[in-house]
């Protein structure tokens, strides 16, 4: 569920009780051009104290729950990686230097392009697989990343 389903679900909740945008905004301590812009998918954040409080007045209730992560994290981010590449890294090739910290060297590229350029779920899971199969705490295996980043100078943000 996003933003724009949450903005729907509570417009229907609001119709549904009877209640006017106006009144929603007493109710919540809101505005009214903030309930209905989230309920017209015209706003960009509510943040989640207020979400949830709005939420709770319509009693609706959040739940979360992890994603379901794909089980072959490490193809799909040793692929990502390679795209730019004549050579690719194999996703084993991937897991071994996750898991020792060492990267090949005909490969350092493929990992700088991980690092910079691969979505961040996507290296979550990758790192989650990788220390599952290893059977090693992630933590170790972000460590490396970390260090590569830096001997990298990755301009991503994450790194900094």
């Amino acid at each position: 569920m996003n933003l724009m389903d949450l903005g729907a679900l509570v417009r229907a909740r609001r119709l549904a009780l009877g209640l006017s945008q106006a009144q929603m905004a007493n109710l919540t301590g809101l505005s009214r051009t903030t309930i209905n812009l989230f309920e017209n998918n015209a706003l960009n954040d509510l943040g989640m104290v207020k979400g949830l409080h709005l939420m709770a007045v319509l009693g609706i209730e959040l739940q979360a729950s992890p994603l379901g992560r794909p089980k072959n994290a490490l193809v799909m981010a040793s692929r990502s990686s390679s795209v730019s590449y004549k050579e690719p890294i194999s996703a084993q090739e991937l897991f071994d230097a996750l898991a020792s910290g060492a990267i090949p060297p005909n490969k350092r590229a493929h990992m700088a392009t991980l690092i910079d350029e691969l979505p961040i779920s996507m290296l979550v899971c990758a790192v989650e697989e990788a220390a599952n199969h290893a059977n090693m705490a992630p933590k170790k295996i972000w460590r490396h990343i970390s260090r590569w980043a830096k001997d990298f100078q990755s301009p991503r943000r994450v790194w900094q």
